[in-house]
C-alpha cells in the first residue's frame, strides 16, 4: 500500500493503532463485543458500599464529683473569736444541734445596757401614768388647768414611745447575742471546717459546710449536641469511679448556659440511695449515637473545598454530598444528620479519578 508523503507520521500511527484494535476485536468473538457495549464510554471504574445504620456502641462517659443535693455554708452574722467548736469533720449532726460558739466582748454589755434602759423607761412611764391620773382628778375639781393636764399626757406618750424603742433595741441585742451560737439548720454531716478555735471570724465568713446525707447529685459538663433529646426525669447510667459499680441516676436539671463561657453545658443528675457518698468520683453515661444514625466506610470520606463529602451513586453517576462526621467506629465513620439514607451507595475506591457528575462503572 502506497502512503502519500503529505500525511503526517503521528496521524499514520493513530490510524494503524485503530486498525489493529478493530482487527483484534473482530477476532475476539461475540463475548468481548458484548462487554464493550455494556461499559459506558468514559465511565470511571469504582467500588461502592451501602450506607448502613450506625450501631449503638458504648455510651460516652463524663466524670463528676458527688455532692449533697441539700448543702449550706454556715456563717456567723456577727464578728468575734471562735470560742468553741464541738464538732469534727465528717460528723453527723441533727437539726438544731450546736456547732460552734463565738466570743464578742461588746455584745453582753450592749444587751445589759438595753435591759437597763428599758427598765428605767418602764419606771418613768409608770410614774407618768400615776401623775396623769392625779391630774385628771385635779382637773375635774378645777385645781389643774387644761394646759397642765395636756403636759402630763404628752410626757406619758413620749415615755411610752421611748419604751417601745428600748424594747426594740433590747430585742436586737438579744438577737445578736444568739448569733454567737451556730446551730445546724438541717440534719447532715460536716463536709468542711474553715476556721479553727481561737481564730477571728468576720461577719458572713464561712465557718463550716454542712451537707444532707439522704440525697446526692452530680454535675457533669457535656457538649451541647448531646443535650438534644434529654428530659428532666430521664434515667442515665452512672458508674462509681472507684469500685466500677453501675447504678442509675435521674436528670434533675439541664443547664441552658455554658460553663465558664465555653462549649460545655452543665447536666445535673440525681443519685438516690447509697449509690455514692459526697465527694466520690462517678461517671455519667450518654449515648453518642442519639444524633448519629448512619455510617459509611472511612475511605469513602473525602475533603472538599466546602468541607467533608462523599460521592453517592445515582443512576450510574457520581453526586457529591456534603456530610458531617460525628465519630469513628472502627473502619466506619458515623454521620450526623440526614444527608444520606440507609441503603444509599457511596464510592469508597476510585475517588481520585472521580468528579461531580462523572459516569461510573461499578466493580465487584
Amino acid at each position: 500500500m502506497l502512503i502519500p508523503s503529505c500525511v503526517p507520521r503521528f496521524t499514520l500511527l493513530i490510524a494503524f493503532a485503530t486498525f489493529g484494535v478493530a482487527t483484534l476485536a473482530g477476532c475476539g468473538g461475540d463475548s468481548n463485543a458484548d462487554a464493550a457495549e455494556m461499559t459506558p464510554v468514559g465511565a470511571v471504574p469504582v467500588r461502592v458500599a451501602e450506607v448502613s445504620r450506625a450501631e449503638i456502641g458504648e455510651p460516652l462517659r463524663f466524670a463528676g464529683v458527688v455532692r449533697a443535693r441539700q448543702r449550706a455554708g454556715l456563717t456567723f452574722q456577727v464578728g468575734g473569736v471562735l470560742k468553741e467548736r464541738p464538732v469534727q469533720l465528717g460528723q453527723r449532726v441533727e437539726a438544731g444541734q450546736l456547732l460552734a460558739t463565738l466570743y464578742n466582748p461588746e455584745l453582753l454589755p450592749a444587751r445589759d445596757a438595753a435591759k437597763a434602759r428599758l427598765a428605767e423607761l418602764q419606771a418613768q412611764t409608770a410614774q407618768a401614768e400615776r401623775d396623769l391620773q392625779r391630774s385628771e382628778q385635779l382637773f375635774e375639781r378645777g385645781v389643774v388647768s387644761t394646759q397642765q393636764r395636756e403636759q402630763q399626757r404628752s410626757r406619758l406618750e413620749a415615755l411610752q414611745a421611748g419604751m417601745a424603742s428600748a424594747r426594740a433595741s433590747l430585742r436586737q441585742t438579744q438577737q445578736l447575742q444568739r448569733e454567737t451560737e451556730l446551730r445546724a439548720p438541717f440534719a447532715g454531716s460536716i463536709e468542711a471546717l474553715e476556721v479553727e478555735p481561737g481564730e477571728f471570724v468576720s461577719p458572713g465568713q464561712m465557718v463550716m459546710r454542712l451537707a444532707a446525707f439522704d440525697r446526692h447529685e452530680v454535675e457533669v459538663s457535656v457538649p451541647a449536641r448531646l443535650l438534644a433529646g434529654l428530659e428532666t426525669g430521664q434515667t442515665l447510667p452512672v458508674w462509681n469511679s472507684l469500685t466500677g459499680a453501675e447504678s442509675a441516676g435521674r436528670i434533675i436539671d439541664i443547664g441552658l448556659g455554658s460553663s465558664a463561657g465555653g462549649s460545655l453545658y452543665p447536666l445535673v443528675v440525681g443519685l438516690d440511695g447509697d449509690v455514692a457518698r459526697s465527694g466520690d468520683g462517678v461517671e455519667v453515661g450518654l449515648k453518642a449515637s442519639r444524633l448519629a444514625q448512619t455510617s459509611v466506610p472511612v475511605s469513602a470520606i473525602m475533603r472538599s473545598p466546602t468541607g467533608l463529602a462523599v460521592f453517592r451513586v445515582e443512576q450510574d453517576r457520581a453526586r457529591r454530598i456534603a456530610v458531617e462526621v460525628s465519630s469513628l467506629q472502627g473502619e466506619r465513620a458515623v454521620l450526623r444528620g440526614e444527608a444520606l439514607q440507609v441503603g444509599d451507595r457511596v464510592v469508597y475506591a476510585g475517588l481520585t479519578r472521580l468528579a461531580e457528575g462523572d459516569a461510573v462503572e461499578l466493580l465487584p
